[in-house]
């Protein structure tokens, strides 16, 4: 077996360059997961690392295949020193979790939901999952393991959150960008959804 985690983390200092802050979360019956933070011309962004130390396992599966599925880790942007986000970290941790605990496996277009604020005051407690490949590339790995991608998350309201069960992914990120919605911006309000 392969550690990709040392991989990753080179992907990931390569994409975002060296992380000023990390913390370590583990959930009882998982692997440790890390959120490194790095900082960017008054972007945060908190990368997780861990999540794609094991495959995500379709939930109908009968045994979890230890080397086939796919492999993701999670990455959040945000604008620094508008709200207190360092305190994302043990939400961003549940999130990367959720593939060993729930056994889900987390694509672009599905919401994931934490049930509280991101951080303190935060008017979002969910994320839709971006495509891969734009900020951080795709990190191939020797066959038959498939490549580790990392996921953008785009923080939603409760009414986007809402809205894009009804009428989908696409329609929402098209809201999105028809009304210049700034998604990073930790205390934007609700694009409007009439």
């Amino acid at each position: 077996m392969v550690d990709v985690l040392p991989l990753v983390e080179a992907r990931l200092r390569t994409a975002l360059g060296e992380p000023d802050a990390r913390a370590a979360v583990t959930f009882l019956g998982t692997e440790r997961i890390e959120v490194l933070r790095f900082q960017e011309e008054g972007v945060l962004r908190y990368a997780t690392l861990g999540m794609s130390a094991q495959p995500m396992t379709d939930p109908a599966a009968m045994l979890a295949d230890p080397v086939k599925g796919p492999r993701a880790e999670l990455v959040l942007s945000v604008r620094g020193g508008l709200a207190d986000t360092d305190k994302v970290l043990r939400p961003l941790a549940v999130l990367a979790a959720s593939p060993q605990v729930e056994g889900v496996i987390v694509a672009p277009g599905a919401s994931l939901d934490v049930g509280e604020p991101l951080w303190p005051g935060a008017p979002f407690s969910s994320v839709l999952v971006g495509e891969p490949g734009g900020l951080v590339e795709d990190l191939e790995l020797d066959e038959p393991l498939e490549p580790v991608r990392f996921l953008p998350l785009l923080p939603m309201t409760p009414n986007e959150a809402a809205w894009k069960r009804v009428h989908g992914a696409p329609a929402l990120q098209e809201r999105w960008l028809t009304n210049g919605t700034d998604l990073r911006d930790p205390s934007r309000r609700s694009v409007p959804l009439d």
